[in-house]
């Protein structure tokens, strides 16, 4: 199994298909994962495989990092097309996520004012006031909805938190007020399927009410910690954007 751990606090950057050159920003430690879900088809393997020893990194060594990284990248003439939160667990965890938000911005505005802020996340943290005001100061707050069907989401997602609901989630989606975008991974293989119409309509009516600026839908890109999943094709993630345009929102899918 070759799954992935992303240096911390920074790495890359990196080509991603859906947002360009991308500088990451890790908030989790470097030797492991720590995130509030624990999805069968993450690239950096299951919680329980790669438990860590240090710490997180704090807001201070984040901010030195980044502006170093920054530094260096302007002075080589490169220049990320976006600052990019992911790494090994959910970045909105982190206790300082609000601070860190402020101080990358300013970094951002001061060495590369083209750069767009990026946060991917699952939406587990999107209850906490302060995470959402954080997320509404960023360029992109892109934010996970694989499905509306809770057997799936225990089965495939699995949140940490037995109180997690995804009826609620849709709930602080639409609390956005559109500045959101919305990422679904379609996969099947082993028991699981999301690409039916029973899962897509319903997500779709979900989608159509949380009014995202925008949807990313893909599939899996590489190797999986558990064994069996499955591309989703070509033809249903194309049948899928074009449903998703249909209803008046703007779509891309990466295969």
């Amino acid at each position: 199994m070759s799954t992935i751990i992303f240096p911390a606090p920074i790495f890359g950057p990196v080509h991603s298909r859906r947002l360009g050159i991308s500088l990451g920003i890790n908030l989790m430690p470097a030797d492991g994962k720590v995130c509030t879900f624990d999805c069968i088809y993450c690239e950096c393997g299951l919680n329980g495989q790669h438990r860590p020893t240090l710490p997180r990194p704090t807001r201070e060594e984040v901010a030195t990092a980044l502006e170093a990284k920054l530094k260096e990248m302007s002075q080589s003439g490169e220049t990320p097309d976006v600052l990019t939160f992911a790494g090994n667990g959910e970045p909105t965890a982190h206790p300082s996520f609000p601070g860190i938000i402020d101080d990358t911005i300013r970094l951002r505005d001061e060495y590369c004012p083209k750069a767009k802020v990026s946060v991917l996340s699952n939406a587990t943290m999107t209850h906490k006031a302060d995470v959402c005001r954080a997320l509404m100061k960023v360029d992109n707050n892109i934010q996970k909805l694989d499905t509306v069907d809770m057997d799936y989401i225990r089965k495939v997602d699995r949140p940490l938190s037995k109180s997690y609901d995804v009826n609620q989630i849709i709930k602080q989606l639409k609390a956005f007020n559109g500045h959101v975008i919305i990422q679904t991974m379609f996969m099947q293989g082993e028991g699981v399927d999301n690409t039916g119409e029973e899962y897509v309509g319903p997500w779709l009516k979900a989608v159509t009410d949380i009014q995202p600026e925008e949807v990313m839908i893909y599939t899996i890109d590489r190797e999986t910690p558990t064994k069996g999943l499955e591309k989703a094709s070509r033809e249903q993630l194309d049948a899928i954007r074009d449903r998703v345009v249909a209803a008046g929102i703007p779509c891309t899918a990466s295969y």
